[in-house]
């Protein structure tokens, strides 16, 4: 058994993932990863050390930041003397399986994992999102929660709150609206090129199996709201800014972070229509929002 080093391709900017020698730790624990493997390369943009033992020095001076819930389980955030950050991600059950340490651009990272497969998969899948959303953001990129699909190479990513129904409307696009595919059902990535947004796939889609290394222009970012009719609402810049924001993955705290979290959603909404879909969960719904905002 030996170091092992994997290198991927997500979003076209290339990442690598270095695990140190260890039987419970290997790219086992990232099968969504699969159709992202790239060949080796000296231009990454972050590489991932996963460790057999990292030991974190708890008389290290750090500043507690704060703790949030994610949805799936807790992460606690504290910010080193150096600038960079240290993160304890724990799962729905309250067990922390992973501690991620990263330098303050988010380039050079490292982290150790601990418990059963399902603790060890789920915290190094959370740790490689916070590292590739945080590291994103210098690269004119954001990671949304959203459900994306895509017709005639133009994807369509719907936003909601958990349980509005995202999911419920994409799948009556699939079903109703000739030509379209499922794109990634929980974390796309939303990309600027040369002034132009652009959206991927990523190895994340919440609970649905969608991992496929695919782009298309972006269409639309829009928020879904259960309505008692449906009725498609194109927003004013302001409007629009406030309805992508608790969408996008960032660091309030941080400063440079979340200035350039606000400039890409900036530039996203100069050049890109956001509409809020007050909708039922049926056919007539994917049939009216597809004549609006697919035009």
């Amino acid at each position: 058994m030996s170091n092992s080093t994997h290198f991927f391709r997500i979003a076209e900017l290339n990442i690598s993932i270095t695990f140190m020698e260890s039987k419970f730790n290997s790219m086992a624990l990232l099968p969504s990863f699969k159709n992202f493997s790239t060949q080796p390369t000296d231009d990454v943009f972050f590489n991932l050390t996963v460790h057999k033992n990292l030991s974190f020095d708890n008389n290290q001076p750090k500043e507690r930041i704060r703790d949030f819930d994610t949805g799936n389980g807790i992460t606690v955030v504290d910010r080193l003397p150096d600038g960079g950050y240290e993160f304890t991600i724990g799962d729905i059950h309250g067990q922390d399986c992973c501690r991620l340490k990263a330098n303050h651009g988010f380039t050079r990272c490292e982290c150790a994992l601990r418990g059963n497969y399902n603790m060890r998969s789920f915290g190094l899948n959370n740790a490689l999102m916070l590292i590739f959303s945080f590291a994103g953001s210098y690269k004119n990129l954001i990671l949304i929660h959203a459900s994306l699909v895509r017709h005639k190479d133009h994807g369509y990513a719907f936003t909601a709150k958990s349980g509005t129904g995202k999911s419920t409307h994409v799948s009556m696009w699939l079903r109703h609206i000739p030509g379209c595919d499922l794109m990634n059902d929980d974390n796309p990535i939303v990309r600027i090129i040369d002034g132009k947004p652009y959206i991927y796939g990523t190895p994340w889609s919440g609970k649905t199996p969608c991992y496929r290394n695919i782009k298309a222009h972006l269409g639309t970012i829009a928020k879904i709201n259960r309505a008692t009719e449906n009725h498609v609402q194109k927003l004013h810049p302001i409007e629009a800014f406030a309805a992508l924001l608790p969408s996008a993955s960032s660091m309030k705290w941080d400063k440079e972070i979340f200035d350039n979290t606000c400039g890409i959603i900036t530039r996203i909404i100069e050049s890109t229509p956001i509409y809020t879909i007050h909708c039922l969960p049926n056919k007539e719904a994917a049939i009216i929002c597809h004549q609006e905002i697919a035009k």
